[in-house]
């Protein structure tokens, strides 16, 4: 297992959708083995794999004590409640925004012996539900924020010393829970 550095926003994996896992091998395994050991850092709530780097359909979360992980994880149910909350995210380091998700949230996909999986969350873990599944569709936090929102984050993105203007993205904003929520990023 390896702490992986965290790619940031204007890297274009982070807009690009992953591709599904369909080898189930060694290699598999350590990429969760990567990302479990990469969330489990105080205030990091959740990470897909294109946060490091790697454009595959996977991500990790740890929240209240609930740790585990998803392959080619799918959003299968979102509630009508909504919650409003402050929202962040590991690739784009410093910056909260409110962001609105729904209450309640159930991801399916499948585990490393590639047998169906469903978590369930509510509050923080429907966030971090949301946040992941949507950085694997190349989505990214930001690309929700109200628009003066929206304006004001990008302006801190491009003042901000992580930023690398000269790296290409792959789109300049929309499509921007890198695992971001609130209390952790991701």
């Amino acid at each position: 297992m390896t702490v992986r550095p965290i790619v940031y926003f204007g890297d274009p994996v982070l807009t690009t959708p992953a591709a599904p896992v369909t080898t189930f091998d060694a290699h598999t395994e350590s990429l969760v083995s990567d990302l479990l050991e990469t969330v489990d850092a105080p205030g990091r709530a959740g990470l897909a794999a294109p946060q490091i780097g790697v454009g595959l359909r996977v991500f990790s979360y740890s929240v209240d004590g609930a740790v585990g992980y998803v392959i080619n994880p799918e959003l299968a149910e979102l509630s009508t409640e909504t919650q409003d909350g402050e929202e962040g995210c590991l690739s784009v380091p410093g910056l909260w925004y409110p962001t609105r998700r729904a209450r309640h949230a159930v991801v399916t996909g499948v585990d490393l012996r590639n047998e169906p999986v469903t978590v369930r969350g509510s509050d923080l873990m429907a966030r971090c539900l949301q946040h992941e599944t949507e950085h694997l569709d190349g989505i990214l936090y930001l690309d929700r924020l109200a628009p003066e929102h929206r304006r004001a984050a990008l302006r801190e993105v491009r003042s901000s010393e992580w930023f690398l203007p000269e790296r290409p993205a792959a789109s300049p904003l929309p499509s921007a829970f890198g695992g971001g929520v609130p209390g952790g990023s991701r």
